[in-house]
């Protein structure tokens, strides 16, 4: 699935993920191909890519998921 990770002022990371973890407002929560659609408010804590691959701090965002097409609009982020 691809992934954007994007920032106020950058695009943090963009590729292709076989699966990606979210520190959701209400726990985590992961994401893998052909995921239902969904939108989630997301609080400041890490995103996970491909089981540890790959760590993202966010400051907090929100997620969407579609057609296996998922884009992160995060306040701050750093690799």
């Amino acid at each position: 699935m691809h992934l954007e990770i994007i920032t106020p002022d950058r695009k943090v990371f963009e590729g292709e993920v076989t699966s990606a973890r979210f520190p959701g407002a209400d726990g985590l929560f992961e994401v893998l191909n052909n995921h239902a659609p969904l939108i989630s408010a997301l609080k400041a804590g890490d995103i996970v890519l491909n089981g540890g691959a790959s760590i993202f701090r966010i400051e907090g965002g929100v997620v969407e998921v579609l057609r296996n097409n998922v884009i992160v609009l995060a306040e701050g982020a750093t690799a």
